[in-house]
C-alpha cells in the first residue's frame, strides 16, 4: 500500500487551478486530488494516495475535454500515466483498454511522476492564458479537494 499524505502535490493541485483560470464554469463534480477511505480500501497503490494524481472532470460545454487531454497530454514530460473513457496510456506501454472498476468516462486520471511532483509549470500550454481575474480566483482556491465520491475510483 502506497502511504496516504495529507496534502496532494503542488503539480496534482496546479491541474486543478489551472484548469479553474482557464475554464471558470466548468464542472467540478468529478474532479479530485486525495483519496477517500473507499478509495484508498479499493485501490491502496492509488496514485491519488501518495499526491500525484489529479482527476479532471470531462466537460466539454464548460471548456475540458478530456478526449482531448488524453492525447494531449501525453507530450507533458510530468505524465507517468492518463486513464480516460475505459483507455490507459503510459509511454511505458502505450495506449490500450483499462480494466479498473472505474471506467473514468466522467473525468481523466492523471497521474505525475515523482521527479516533477513540485512542477507546477503550465499543464495546458496549447490554451490562451487566462485572465488576471481567472488566475486570482484559481489561486484562492488554496484547499486541495479530498474526493467526495461515495463510490470508490478504480486507478
Amino acid at each position: 500500500m502506497k502511504p496516504v499524505v495529507k496534502v496532494a502535490s503542488p503539480a496534482a493541485i496546479a491541474v486543478l487551478r489551472q484548469a479553474t483560470a482557464l475554464w471558470p464554469k466548468r464542472k467540478k463534480a468529478s474532479d479530485g486530488l486525495l483519496p477517500s477511505l473507499a478509495h484508498i480500501n479499493q485501490n491502496p497503490n492509488s496514485d491519488h494516495n501518495s499526491g500525484l494524481a489529479a482527476d479532471l472532470t470531462h466537460d466539454p460545454k464548460g471548456g475540458v475535454d478530456c478526449k482531448d487531454l488524453f492525447i494531449r497530454l501525453r507530450d507533458d514530460k510530468r505524465v507517468d500515466y492518463l486513464i480516460f473513457n475505459s483507455r490507459i496510456w503510459s509511454a511505458r506501454n502505450g495506449e490500450r483498454d483499462y480494466t479498473g472498476k472505474n471506467r473514468h468516462e466522467k473525468h481523466i486520471h492523471i497521474s505525475i511522476k515523482a521527479e516533477h511532483s513540485k512542477d507546477t509549470s503550465p499543464w495546458f500550454s496549447w490554451v490562451e492564458k487566462p485572465s488576471l481575474k481567472n488566475r486570482a480566483k484559481a489561486r484562492l482556491a488554496k484547499k486541495a479537494v479530498k474526493q467526495e465520491s461515495p463510490s470508490p475510483k478504480g486507478d
